[in-house]
């Protein structure tokens, strides 16, 4: 699935094989319980976590990977020792294997995202 016509994130979560589904279901969990005052909501075909109407992290299950969108660039150049041995591209970390994410890094990047402010700089 490279981008999901689901209206919500619950129909796009079921759209998702099984092994997907539990890794992303884990994702979403800790988006919801890390980014306090966000608002989840379906962009570009990927659930989206938005402050004040910008998206600042997303998720979705790619073709090849799982990709996690890191869109504020304060919060990569402040991880960016730790994200070094990690397949990345300019605002998206991706995981090959479902058991390959590594959730902790997960956590405190949505944390790090949910403590920063201003305005969001890629």
């Amino acid at each position: 699935m490279v981008q999901s016509s689901a209206t919500d994130v619950d129909a796009y979560l079921a759209e998702l094989p099984g092994d997907r589904k539990v890794v992303l279901t884990r994702l979403r969990e800790l988006c919801r319980a890390e980014l306090e005052g966000f608002a989840e909501v379906m962009a570009y075909g990927m659930p989206t976590y938005q402050r004040d109407g910008v998206a600042e992290v997303a998720f979705a299950s790619q073709k090849q990977y799982i990709s996690l969108y890191l869109l504020r660039g304060d919060v990569r150049d402040a991880f960016a020792e730790r994200l070094a041995g990690q397949d990345m591209g300019k605002s998206c970390l991706r995981f090959r294997k479902s058991g390959g994410v590594d959730l902790d890094l997960v956590r405190d990047l949505v944390r790090a995202t949910a403590a920063a402010s201003g305005p969001v700089a890629q």
